[in-house]
Parts: C-alpha cells; structure tokens; sequence
C-alpha cells in the first residue's frame, strides 16, 4: 500500500479510536480494529495481518505485569497452546497451498470475522450469567478441574487457533468466557493474565504466519495503529473509571453484533 500522509494520518487516528474504546471498556483491539480498517477500505487480507501483529504488541506489556503479580496459570496456558499453536500454523499452510491469492479466499476472511464478531457481542451482553454459570459449578480444586478439562482446554485452543488466524478476533472476550466456564475456581485477575498469556504467542504466530506465508501484513499501517492507540489506551482508561460498566459494555455489544452481522449477510 502506496504510504501519504492522509493515509497515514487515518491510520492514527484509527489505533486511537480503538485505543481509547479498549481503555474505556478493557475489551482486546482484535473485535475493534479489523472491522474498522475493513470500513476504511483497507482489504481484509491485510487488515487481519497486520491487525494479528498489533495485538501481540500491545498485548505483550498486559503479559509482564501480570506475570510479575502472579496472576498467569501456565499450565493453562501451555495446554491451549498446545492446541492453538499448531492450528494457526496449519490453517496458514492451509490457505498459501489451496488459494492462489488474497481474492480468492477474502470471503473466506470476511464471513469468519463476521461470526466471532457475532459471537464476541454475545459473550459480552451475557457475561456476568456466564460468570455465575462458572460459580455455581460443584466445589473442587483447580488441580482437579485441569485434570478434568484438559482435553475440552486443548481443543479450545484448537478453535481458537482456527479462528483467530482467520479473523484477528476471539483471542480476548471469547478467550476470557472459555477459561471462566472451564475454571470456575480461577480469581477475575488470574482469568485475564491467563488469557492474554495465551493471546500474545498465538497472535504473534498468526501474525508471522500471514506476513512471512501469506504477505499479509503492512508494516506503516501497524505502525501508525501504533503511534495512535498506545496513548489512547491511557487515556480511555482514565475515562472509563467515571463512566457505567454495564452501559459500555451493552454499547460495545450491540456495536459489535450490528457489525458482524453485516460482514456475515452482506
């Protein structure tokens, strides 16, 4: 993509839109920002790339500072993995040998997206019944409950794996409701270091994977996501602790929903 300062200015202030809705409502960039690039008409292809990159970037640092408060379940995360890792990487390989270039397998792209899209918002407008479906689980040790969900854990990241590649979403909200159904005794935090453990090394897999296998990726568009949304996080953050959880999260539902349902029907 040919690089002006328009365009580039767009990409700017495109990370910081998404920016601050993710310091607003903490939910991950994936479900936000490669609609939004698609509507600006930069093709799905790249936009789930680059998107990919961008996520493992700035999801990373959410990565240390969880692991310096003790909140990561590595064993969790290295079952998912297990899962996920070789997924991406064998629906990439998937995609370069059966289609011979981007436009063929767009739609491909656009109707996965449009789904976990559909799906992300229904995650969010039932959350809280999921958190309480997750407690009213029988009392047992979370030792226990790995033993007893480590396949339905591994071929979660097997799912994941699939549908992050192809659409940049699923690693964050979808990711988060898995790990609360599966361990109901996880504390909030240790749920949300768990799940950005697992989202970091698989969208920096699926991202390599569609910039080294599938040329997918635009490197000025990352970077001007970049420059705009990493001050934005902050300051949407600082706005979100005054405004009504419920109401942002219904927003971002219904947003989500009316977006996925376009990319799914039309």
């Amino acid at each position: 993509m040919s690089l002006d300062i328009f365009s580039f200015a767009t990409y700017i202030l495109s990370g910081a839109g998404v920016g601050l809705l993710i310091g607003l409502t903490g939910v991950g960039g994936g479900s936000l920002m490669t609609p939004l690039l698609i509507l600006f008409n930069i093709p799905q292809h790249i936009a789930i790339g680059t998107d990919l990159l961008y996520a493992s970037i700035t999801k990373a640092s959410g990565v240390v500072s969880h692991q310096k408060r003790g909140n990561i379940q590595w064993r969790i995360v290295l079952t998912m993995l297990a899962g996920s890792i070789p997924a991406s990487i064998a629906i990439t390989l998937l995609i370069y040998f059966y289609f011979d270039n981007a436009s063929e397998y767009k739609h491909l792209l656009t109707k996965t997206l449009g789904v976990m899209l559909v799906i992300t918002a229904i995650v969010l407008m039932f959350r809280k019944k999921i958190q309480g479906l997750s407690a009213a689980k029988p009392s047992t040790t979370l030792d226990n409950q790995l033993q007893k969900s480590v396949r339905f854990t591994f071929f979660s990241g097997i799912f994941l794996g699939i549908m992050v590649t192809l659409s940049s979403v699923g690693a964050g909200a979808f990711g988060t409701a898995i790990l609360m159904i599966l361990f109901s005794k996880l504390p909030s935090m240790h749920i949300i270091g768990t799940d950005l453990a697992h989202a970091v090394p698989l969208t920096f897999v699926a991202g390599m994977g569609h910039f080294i296998v599938l040329n997918n990726v635009d490197f000025v568009l990352l970077a001007g996501l970049l420059i705009g949304s990493i001050p934005a996080v902050t300051l949407g953050t600082k706005i979100g602790t005054r405004l009504p959880e419920r109401f942002m999260y219904n927003l971002l539902a219904v947003i989500l929903l009316i977006l996925g349902a376009r990319f799914v029907f039309f």
